[in-house]
């Protein structure tokens, strides 16, 4: 039985260097997307995991299949002839920031709908994890998100939210009712504290977990950036720091932090660890310039904490 998730994968065009793109001369190709990222990252850590999704009929929809396949996922691809894949642009404005730019008005991606998952697939799913984006992308993928996760309710396969807002695909009041309803039909929850505010009002990062899982799941997962994490598990409260390393690129660092606690989590590690393994995948993302490449393998989890910075 695998981890089973969805959403909209796009190609990637890459600044080379640093500075404004406005005097870049390269450019690297390459895809990123939160579910894609959170599946590949949670492949190499030895789960077995299942990724639905639209692109178009398009060269850049045969690089994103190319990858995903190449990253050992089980990939289901609806080819969209009516609609191009989406794309993103990231500029890498100075050593340390980073800004991206979205083009997936009337992407294949957004285009997702109830019926895109095959029934085989479905059958052999025992976790679903989604996130907050895919129903902000259009009414048919908002009708399929809450579709599949009501559906997993009825079917017992267990579901894991990751709110992951963004506010150029709708606002925050919009994404209130959907954060909510999705909360009370999930297991555990993860969110930033800007993100959780949206759906249980602000407060303290405890105060806010508290909240979350008065509203139905067992877990919630406060992901608190430079300073860690916290989950509030049957209600006992655990914290963990983050692991500190030199960033490269923060993007994707929340996508495996929380394949990381849930790997960990699916093979019932006790909380902490789950805590742990998933600062040490988000420090990992961080190292590279690229939304999955620094991703960890399970052997390489030590890495950063080793004593030796050569491993012979």
């Amino acid at each position: 039985m695998t981890v089973l998730t969805f959403g909209e994968t796009m190609a990637l065009v890459g600044a080379v260097g640093t500075g404004p793109l406005a005097h870049t001369a390269t450019m690297e190709l390459g895809i990123g997307g939160s579910e894609s990222n959170f599946a590949i990252a949670l492949r190499r850590l030895g789960v077995e995991v299942s990724w639905v999704g639209r692109v178009g009929s398009d060269s850049l929809g045969d690089r994103v299949e190319r990858e995903l396949h190449a990253e050992r996922l089980d990939v289901h691809l609806v080819r969209d002839a009516e609609a191009p894949t989406g794309l993103m642009v990231k500029e890498r404005r100075t050593s340390t920031a980073a800004r991206v730019w979205y083009y997936r008005a009337g992407s294949a991606g957004s285009r997702f709908e109830i019926g895109d998952i095959p029934e085989a697939v479905w059958a052999n799913t025992s976790h679903l994890h989604v996130t907050g984006i895919t129903p902000a992308l259009s009414d048919s993928a908002l009708k399929a998100t809450l579709h599949y996760v009501e559906l997993a309710g009825v079917d017992g396969v267990t579901v894991s939210f990751d709110l992951n807002y963004r506010q150029a695909l709708w606002s925050r009041a919009q994404a209130t009712p959907v954060y909510r309803r999705i909360i009370e039909q999930s297991d555990v929850v993860f969110a930033g504290t800007d993100e959780a505010a949206i759906a249980v009002e602000d407060g303290t990062p405890t105060e806010m977990a508290r909240r979350i899982c008065g509203m139905g799941p067992a877990e919630a997962v406060i992901k608190l950036g430079e300073r860690g994490a916290l989950a509030l598990v049957d209600g006992e409260l655990y914290q963990a720091p983050a692991v500190p390393v030199t960033v490269v690129d923060s993007v994707g660092a929340g996508d495996g932090f929380v394949a990381g606690y849930l790997a960990e989590w699916r093979a019932g590690s006790p909380p902490q660890q789950r805590l742990a393994i998933g600062a040490q995948v988000g420090a990992f993302a961080c190292t590279v310039a690229g939304d999955w490449e620094g991703m960890p393998k399970r052997e390489e989890l030590a890495m950063l904490t080793a004593e030796e910075a050569v491993t012979r």
